[in-house]
């Protein structure tokens, strides 16, 4: 009796079983699942904010003609980058494979939908992504770098206005006094910079009280007797060049980098912007309109010959040379793939002279190469290269017309303001490169992820 109650009430389930599937069959449809753009099945669908769902391509030609992240149909603005609803998407590919299969094979075909889909995953690729468990960052856009930065821009408006109050102007450089009104100790300022062996003659000129007009009457003969008996050619060499530089200057030319800012203060200014943005049209714009002053010892410091050629240091820099085939082999290899490491390397030559300003053009060189780095990333995996010469042709363009700008506009900038962005240039924009690399690097985890 028992037997029979348990096999009735198996069959009563089969057959419920029997009656449920076909009802829920018949239940789903095509028409279910239907994009309210296009109005035929979801291909990659993708839901808002709002909760609609749309075709991933509708969307994309969507925003690519109004612009505007809002949902189609009911208008509510979407917050972040719309992604696929992958639950959504295997449930339809699941029951509608063919007719899936067919849509996609039509949409692969459109070129206006693939440059749509482009152009909107390059918005979403662009914008800042969203990185869970990070508390650092601040969800108005702000960030510990922001905050560094805001920080060191305080200080640097602090010192620079008292600089100016202070009036420790640039022409109280001898870069702008006439030698003839060098006192004793600006001559021994003047001998003191052309290196550390100077140094073992300082007294003898004291002594002899050696202003700048009495300079200007010295000779090589005089440097070889007493009291001066200066024994060392190399060194007699060094001073009279430079003594030659004076007298046909009428002042001092500039030894370091803020005295070739006081004299050169628009060009300087264009150099270290064109350097970040453009280093390898600013090294021709080097080799084409400044190859003696600049270039020379550029290249001479960053691709140096044997130095067994030379005594010293001093002989050395007393003849440089047009470039060898050598070094301009090695130069023209890191100018084409390496830029940012030849001014690294010529900032590392100079760490004697400008220690930490050296250091911040090292550190501002690295993180420009990992940029650069990134750029040619996106590039690639964006299949993007052809349209590198556009760029460069665009990027020469913006940089020749801006160049022109300053070159137009230069005599009309307050020194103040000049000093402002050379020393912004100079020591805070590597502030702002790390914060960029930081967003690069989770901007590629986020695409991998």
């Amino acid at each position: 009796m028992e037997e029979d109650e348990t096999l009735q009430s198996e069959t009563e389930r089969a057959k419920v079983e029997t009656r449920a599937t076909p009802e829920i069959g018949r239940q789903i449809s095509i028409s279910e699942f239907l994009c309210h753009c296009c109005y035929d099945i979801l291909v990659n669908p993708t839901t808002l904010n709002c909760g609609h769902s749309f075709c991933r391509h509708c969307l994309a030609l969507w925003w690519v003609s109004s612009k505007k992240n809002e949902c189609p149909e009911c208008r509510e603005k979407w917050e972040g980058f719309p992604k696929v609803n992958i639950l959504l998407r295997d449930v339809i590919e699941k029951l509608f494979s063919d007719v899936v299969e067919q849509r996609k094979e039509d949409i692969q075909q459109n070129s206006d939908v693939a440059r749509s889909l482009a152009t909107f995953q390059k918005y979403g690729t662009d914008q800042i992504p969203t990185v869970p468990n990070t508390g650092r960052i601040n969800p108005r856009g702000g960030g510990f770098f922001s905050g560094v930065l805001t920080a060191l821009t305080c200080v640097a408006v602090v010192l620079l206005g008292y600089h100016w109050s202070s009036r420790e102007f640039e022409e109280d450089h001898l870069v702008h006094k006439p030698v003839a009104k060098w006192t004793a100790e600006e001559v021994i300022l003047w001998l003191e910079q052309l290196g550390p062996w100077a140094s073992h003659y300082k007294e003898r000129f004291l002594l002899e009280k050696v202003n700048g007009r009495l300079l200007l009457t010295l000779t090589e003969e005089d440097f070889t007797k007493e009291p001066y008996s200066i024994e060392n050619s190399n060194h007699r060499k060094a001073i009279m060049a430079e003594l030659e530089c004076v007298k046909t200057l009428g002042v001092k030319p500039p030894q370091n980098l803020w005295e070739y800012k006081a004299v050169n203060p628009g060009k300087s200014l264009f150099l270290l912007y064109a350097l970040k943005s453009s280093p390898r049209l600013s090294m021709l714009y080097l080799y084409l309109f400044d190859y003696a002053e600049a270039f020379l010892p550029f290249i001479h410091t960053i691709c140096p010959i044997q130095e067994d050629k030379y005594e010293d240091i001093v002989t050395k820099l007393l003849d440089l040379k047009d470039p060898t085939w050598k070094q301009w082999r090695e130069f023209i290899v890191k100018y084409l793939f390496l830029p940012y490491q030849l001014i690294a390397e010529f900032a590392w030559d100079w760490l004697d002279m400008h220690y930490w300003t050296s250091r911040f053009i090292i550190v501002n060189a690295m993180l420009l190469s990992v940029l650069e780095l990134f750029s040619f990333w996106r590039l690639w995996s964006r299949r993007e290269l052809k349209t590198i010469p556009h760029r460069m042709w665009r990027h020469f363009w913006k940089v020749s017309t801006q160049g022109l700008f300053v070159a137009i506009f230069w005599p009309f900038i307050p020194q103040f303001v000049c000093n402002c962005l050379f020393y912004w240039a100079l020591y805070f924009n590597p502030i702002i490169n790390i914060d960029l690399v930081v967003k690069e690097i989770r901007r590629l985890e986020t695409q991998v992820q």
